[in-house]
């Protein structure tokens, strides 16, 4: 089968992969154009980029694929079907119906549950027991194609984004390789998405990252390991007379009452509206990640400090 691919980051490159090894012919790739990045802003290709250059596989990055310029250049590429994992620009109707078999999406969620952007962080900051991956036929509105295949993960009261993201991945690169070999066989089915159930897994805005003490422990819990690693909740503390801010990475529900936002003792467990939490790794704002008691060593911070 004549593959064309589309993704941008890091979630997409075993995707890719797997495709490849498994003898797929991927005819082109399509990802997001480079950016400037780091001190120097010199600009730096997306993971997809850097992983189709290996394969030797051409690479485009158009700013647009509207237009009939777009269009004829997709179309020219004569594939199958296209794969498209976390591309980051709307594809439409003139590429959606291009391939013979349409565009296949890989989607972090159990759909209708976390259409959008952010399924992963939604899932976990909402407190959500079960995601998954699915390969969905795509259609012209927001995740709204009907369903081939699925994979349910379990999610840990304790893992981060960062370690789901991670796993999905992986699973979601198998998956999608077993929904091109059922299409090969003619035996990839779809099933429309339940009318019940829709959620939106909106784009995490900055605003949101910062820590509401007055939340019950467990919420607080859940927002700081939805946004862990990347945006981190965070929250700011007077060390040494200055405001620090300090984002959290980890952190445990535990027992313990008081004001919100005040320390309840020497080993960094905070009040929250109901309950406590209890730091494990946080991050100084130009800093290393480091575990709580390090930390701690430096800032010594005493039992009844307050945190915002």
């Amino acid at each position: 089968m004549r593959v064309v691919f589309l993704g941008t980051p890091e979630f997409a490159v075993p995707t890719l992969s797997e495709l490849v090894a498994r003898g797929y012919e991927v005819v082109a790739v399509y990802t997001r154009e480079p950016a400037a990045a780091g001190r120097g802003m010199a600009e730096r290709k997306s993971p997809v980029h850097e992983t189709a250059e290996k394969f030797g596989i051409a690479v485009h990055h158009p700013k647009t694929l509207r237009g009939e310029e777009a269009a004829a250049l997709f179309r020219s590429h004569a594939a199958d079907v296209a794969v498209v994992v976390a591309y980051g620009l709307i594809l439409p109707k003139s590429i959606l119906d291009a391939p013979a078999h349409g565009c296949l999406n890989l989607h972090a969620s159990l759909l209708p549950r976390w259409r959008g952007a952010a399924p992963i962080h939604r899932a976990i900051m909402a407190g959500d027991k079960e995601t998954g991956v699915m390969v969905m036929k795509m259609e012209e509105g927001l995740d709204t194609g009907p369903v081939g295949l699925a994979e349910r993960v379990a999610i840990s009261e304790n893992i981060t984004t960062g370690e789901l993201h991670g796993k999905l991945r992986l699973v979601g690169a198998d998956l999608m390789a077993r929904g091109l070999a059922a299409l090969e066989r003619g035996s990839l089915s779809f099933t429309p998405q339940a009318a019940q159930g829709i959620t939106y897994a909106n784009k995490i805005d900055k605003s949101e990252s910062k820590i509401d003490w007055s939340k019950p422990a467990r919420e607080v819990h859940n927002h700081i390991r939805g946004l862990s690693p990347f945006p981190g909740a965070w929250f700011e503390v007077e060390i040494e007379r200055k405001p620090v801010r300090v984002k959290v990475l980890r952190s445990q529900p535990t027992n313990g009452s008081g004001a919100p936002g005040t320390l309840l003792d020497d080993e960094l467990v905070i009040a929250t509206g109901d309950g406590a939490v209890k730091l494990i790794e946080v991050q100084r704002a130009g800093a290393k990640a480091m575990s709580a008691q390090e930390f701690q060593r430096g800032a010594k911070l005493v039992k009844g400090a307050k945190v915002a």
